[in-house]
């Protein structure tokens, strides 16, 4: 069942779920041996050497692909001062309405239709010409007037030709799909419904009807008519609209700028983990998504354990939205939130109550520029990602924001006892199946997800509807996303 169908409550036939081997192929949580991982396993990695605040139980720490600053509490920063987590819901709504006086200012584009794609209308789609702008034929055939049999013309009338001379009554000329309709036809006779006699005249082979297979000027448009409003999206479809329409270029919104500060002297940008050096798995992670949410990606910059580079980098950016991955604790190599002081910045968000990804963090550096800060563990920046720059993106963007829905669990979600926990899920019918390696550093169970499934506080028993956050690629398709 698609998304679509379950939204909208079709009855479509939901696949097998026993028809394959869950375990061997997608590494299901809750196969009825034992229970989910609890939101208080451990999250590995150098910066992973405390828990999260408030988890329920804390075990041995693995070195992983996990970025510092990844987890850790939020007790005290550097000067002493204890911030306070913002509830997951309400730090989403913060996010979206921390752009709106910003996306208000940014003036539309004018873009050629080949570099419209996935942006949004800042105008009303208006019809330049009537569609179609003359009677054309619907169907390859002949073009006749009166009734049959027809004396047929020499010359054919194919598509693209110049206007063909009136038909006399008695009288059928050939025709190809989208030619013009000569003046007087009373209606075009399809290729397979006409046989000729030894004569050459043209006699039908079915009853016919006045205007069958003509499409008459203004079927499907007159000029000046409203085809699409202003925030919708730009698809494939749309810009085939609009140059059947007579457009060349589309008022649209412009992308939001973005550029990436990847934080961390322990990563590696090729080869294998080693003598204590791990890959950065969000440096290629990251760019993507961001694109894959209707943004340009400007810069990404490798920023390492340096305070003066990062004000240096923060400072200088004229980017919409600056994403830093880790150093959002309160590490001695955590730079994040004294550069943010020393840069003037209003902290809108300063760590949610979610996991993973708990240490996030949202600030308006300029009137016109935010920050996030990603935790760096994998898993926990994929939660910051969709919790603070979707929703502030999708503001600069015009976007609407998706339908909300939800579905049933297949099996038990342990949650944690305050915070709200996403987890990565599969859809598989009218319910959907939780992902083993759902850890803050783990990418594996995310990396075949379909969404991540809204856990509340305390977590959700077996057949609870839990809400979803579609990912961008489970709904356009990994090359429709990403291009």
């Amino acid at each position: 069942m698609t998304r679509r169908g379950i939204r909208e409550g079709r009855d479509t036939q939901a696949p097998d779920a026993e028809g394959f081997d869950v375990e061997e192929v997608l590494a299901l949580v809750n196969d009825g041996k034992g229970p989910a991982r609890p939101v208080g396993d451990p999250a590995p990695g150098r910066a992973s050497a405390r828990p999260e605040c408030g988890d329920p139980a804390h075990g041995p720490h693995t070195p992983a692909a996990a970025h510092r600053g990844a987890s850790g509490p939020a007790p005290a920063d550097r000067q002493g001062h204890r911030h306070h987590a913002t509830p997951w819901p309400e730090a989403r709504t913060v996010a979206a309405r921390a752009a709106r006086s910003q996306a208000a200012r940014r003036a539309p584009v004018s873009v050629t239709l080949g570099d419209a794609l996935g942006l949004v209308l800042a105008a009303p789609l208006t019809a330049l010409t009537d569609l179609p702008s003359f009677d054309t034929s619907a169907m390859d055939g002949w073009a006749v007037a009166g009734p049959g049999p027809w004396r047929v013309r020499d010359e054919g009338v194919l598509a693209g030709s110049t206007a063909p001379e009136p038909l006399a009554d008695g009288e059928a000329v050939g025709i190809a799909t989208g030619a013009r309709i000569p003046p007087d036809t009373t209606a075009v006779l399809r290729s397979e419904h006409g046989r000729t006699d030894a004569q050459g005249r043209l006699h039908p082979t079915r009853d016919m009807s006045h205007g069958q297979d003509i499409r008459p000027r203004g079927q499907e448009c007159r000029s000046g008519d409203h085809l699409l409003p202003a925030g919708a999206v730009v698809t494939p479809a749309v810009l085939g609209l609009a140059a059947a329409a007579g457009y060349d270029t589309l008022s649209a919104v412009p992308r939001p700028r973005a550029e990436v500060l990847v934080l961390g002297d322990e990563l590696l940008t090729e080869g294998r983990p080693h003598d204590g050096l791990i890959r950065d798995a969000l440096g290629p992670m990251l760019p993507p998504w961001l694109r894959a949410l209707g943004t340009e990606v400007v810069a990404v910059r490798r920023i390492g354990d340096d305070e003066k580079a990062l004000h240096k980098a923060v400072s200088r950016s004229s980017a919409d939205l600056i994403v830093t991955t880790g150093g959002t604790a309160s590490g001695p190599v955590d730079h994040v939130h004294p550069v943010l002081r020393r840069v003037g910045a209003e902290l809108l968000v300063d760590g949610v109550q979610v996991r993973p990804g708990h240490p996030m963090l949202l600030a308006r550096t300029k009137d016109e520029q935010h920050l996030v800060g990603l935790p760096g563990n994998p898993l926990a920046a994929v939660s910051g990602l969709l919790t603070l720059a979707e929703p502030l993106l999708r503001t600069l963007s015009a976007r609407s924001a998706p339908e909300r829905y939800a579905l049933p669990l297949r099996d038990e979600v342990h949650g944690h006892p305050h915070d709200t926990r996403l987890v990565p899920v599969v859809l598989r019918g009218d319910h959907v199946v939780p992902l083993h390696y759902n850890g803050p550093a783990m990418l594996r169970g995310v990396a075949a997800a379909d969404a991540l499934a809204v856990v509340p506080p305390g977590g959700a028993r077996a057949g609870q509807r839990t809400e979803l956050l579609d990912l961008p690629w489970a709904t356009a398709g990994v090359a429709a996303c990403f291009t």
